[in-house]
């Protein structure tokens, strides 16, 4: 590579920080990190609503240039944020994507940064995803599109859209890979101490955040400290001794509060930390040891019994996944990372 990558990233007032500030990192980091002798990417921040601009947090930030006199560029991110929304500003980005789109190799949102590139139409007949709590809105607006709720990001052709705020970083570190090969992708994720690919989609049905949100005062530590002891004893007597209840207290309160008993939802969370496991190395031996299990064919059956499928073939399924994902330019990509 010869020459750098010029990415813009729309700013204007009321941007989501995070949404901006985050992917631009994940860049930086590769530059920093890059054998090369020429940096792979410049990025700049093109104003939409002026040259400097506040952030919702209240951050002001600077563009480099206006949106209007935007040099030539590789990839374009729009972030999310309430200013976005305002329609009159919505309308502007929407219609400078609709002119620049054609010329840039990659178009991508943060967020609900998503609502101006849906507004340019670049995206219907596309599949896409945003932010939770947005999807169904921004479905309703554009019901040409079709939105996975449940997505970290999906890629379909030359324009990616990203789920909240850090799943920018996702997105980000996943065109590093696409441009510069998993190695610096692995490093940079590295570097910035983040999942080079988390597991599970933004919804995060997992057991230990859904711990951490029923939990009452009396649990409120025990959720971590029971995934810090995973290979340990994790009877109910144990678990009872840990928060100062009789064992009886204890497993009244915990169902009424989990509705499961302490032993199944023991279970699911050495399952589900089992899981994400199998996604890095490790052979399935020392996985079933490291959360809890006596012998792999315990664990084996375990896991077939509560995912529908052996910790062996979901382990494939895994790395068939990743390898689809290394040509992110053919076809449409969500990444998920939960398969079941």
């Amino acid at each position: 590579m010869t020459t750098s990558r010029t990415i813009g990233f729309v700013g204007f007032a009321g941007v989501t920080a995070l949404d901006l500030i985050g992917p631009m990192d994940v860049f930086a980091a590769a530059n920093e990190l890059t054998a090369a002798q020429t940096v792979p990417y410049v990025t700049i921040v093109l104003g939409a609503t002026g040259p400097t601009f506040a952030a919702e947090s209240g951050i002001t930030l600077q563009a480099a240039v206006l949106l209007r006199d935007a040099p030539p560029l590789d990839t374009i991110v729009i972030p999310g944020g309430s200013g976005l929304r305002v329609p009159v500003v919505c309308r502007e980005v929407a219609a400078w994507l609709r002119e620049r789109a054609p010329a840039t190799r990659r178009v991508t949102s943060v967020c609900t940064g998503v609502y101006a590139l849906a507004a340019s139409g670049l995206l219907d007949g596309r599949r896409a995803t945003t932010h939770w709590r947005f999807a169904a809105d921004v479905a309703r607006l554009h019901p040409q599109i079709s939105f996975d709720p449940d997505a970290i990001f999906v890629r379909d052709g030359p324009y990616a859209t990203s789920a909240g705020v850090t799943a920018g970083i996702d997105l980000a570190l996943a065109l590093v890979e696409e441009d510069l090969g998993s190695t610096l992708g692995l490093a940079v994720a590295r570097e910035l101490v983040v999942y080079m690919k988390r597991t599970g989609g933004q919804l995060q049905y997992s057991e230990p955040l859904q711990f951490q949100t029923l939990a009452s005062n009396e649990f409120s530590d025990l959720g971590t400290w029971l995934l810090a002891n995973l290979d340990g004893d994790l009877s109910t007597e144990r678990l009872a001794e840990h928060v100062g209840l009789s064992e009886r207290q204890f497993r009244r309160r915990f169902e009424a509060t989990f509705g499961a008993s302490p032993a199944r939802y023991v279970e699911h969370l050495r399952l589900d930390e089992g899981r994400r496991r199998l996604e890095t190395r490790g052979t399935i031996e020392s996985i079933a040891h490291a959360v809890g299990y006596e012998s792999g064919d315990t664990f084996r059956r375990s896991f077939e019994r509560f995912f529908g499928i052996g910790p062996t073939s979901y382990r494939a399924r895994v790395l068939a996944q990743e390898t689809a994902d290394g040509n992110v330019s053919d076809g449409a990509l969500v990444r998920r990372g939960d398969v079941r």
